[in-house]
């Protein structure tokens, strides 16, 4: 199968404004990505995840996420969990507040001294969830830890904060039954079936598309509109890649 990007954390935060808790959030989600983990983590934008970002939605769908929220409301969680899938992990600053008995922050747009000491606990509390979640192993195809023994072997990559737009997870859109869908990982498993020689015919369409569900979940009412797309989609692809090489 196609081999995705090596594994990140993705940090997701509270975009409020009307309360510190959520200039909390965002600060100490900032805080991880440039000072404490750059190397290990990846920022999602939730304005851009709930407008639809495909990169964003791509990323918390088959990597691990920890959303930082200012509230109770849970903005940050919900969304990716209705988008893509469950956070690995979450952290709600107004809960933390009273459990631990801090100081309640002030402040907005700048937060006073108990708003900026709570950044520094909000981010050692993320940072410690993402040493958590790349001890354990984490499955890319089902969304969700798996057992050690079964568990990839990850290779070592270099350091560098980026954004999950550039996760490394490409996508294709699709016309299906007269509407547009957007597959995760098309290009990649396209790529590797022109590499191995596998010529568009019955046997490799139906291969294709067992390699197509490990990514995207298709409804049974679109089954044969969907394999139809991917069918003509592949065999555009393959006459291309062969006038390229040809």
């Amino acid at each position: 199968m196609p081999e995705l990007a090596q594994m990140k954390v993705g940090i997701i935060s509270c975009s409020g404004e009307e309360l510190p808790e959520g200039t909390v959030s965002r600060l100490a989600a900032l805080k991880v990505l440039e000072e404490l983990r750059p190397g290990e983590t990846v920022t999602i934008c939730l304005p851009l995840f709930l407008a639809g970002g495909e990169g964003d939605r791509a990323f918390a769908k088959f990597y691990p996420t920890i959303a930082i929220d200012g509230c109770d409301k849970r903005c940050a969680y919900r969304a990716t969990e209705k988008y893509s899938n469950t956070p690995a992990a979450g952290i709600v600053v107004s809960n933390l507040i009273k459990e631990q008995g801090l100081q309640e922050p002030t402040g907005c747009r700048r937060l006073d001294q108990n708003g900026l000491a709570l950044v520094d606990v909000i981010a050692e509390q993320a940072a410690e969830k993402v040493d958590a979640l790349l001890g354990k192993p984490w499955s890319r195809r089902q969304g969700q830890f798996i057992p050690s023994a079964d568990a990839p072997e990850e290779k070592p990559e270099p350091i560098q904060a980026t954004c999950s737009c550039g996760s490394g997870i490409p996508i294709q859109k699709l016309l299906v039954d007269d509407q547009e869908m957007t597959f995760v990982a098309l290009p990649l498993i396209f790529q590797e079936f022109i590499d191995n020689g596998k010529s568009p015919t019955e046997a490799t369409l139906e291969e294709l598309m067992s390699a197509v569900r490990l990514y995207n979940p298709i409804a049974p009412q679109l089954e044969a509109a969907t394999t139809a797309a991917i069918d003509e989609a592949y065999r555009s692809f393959w006459n291309n890649e062969r006038g390229q090489n040809g």
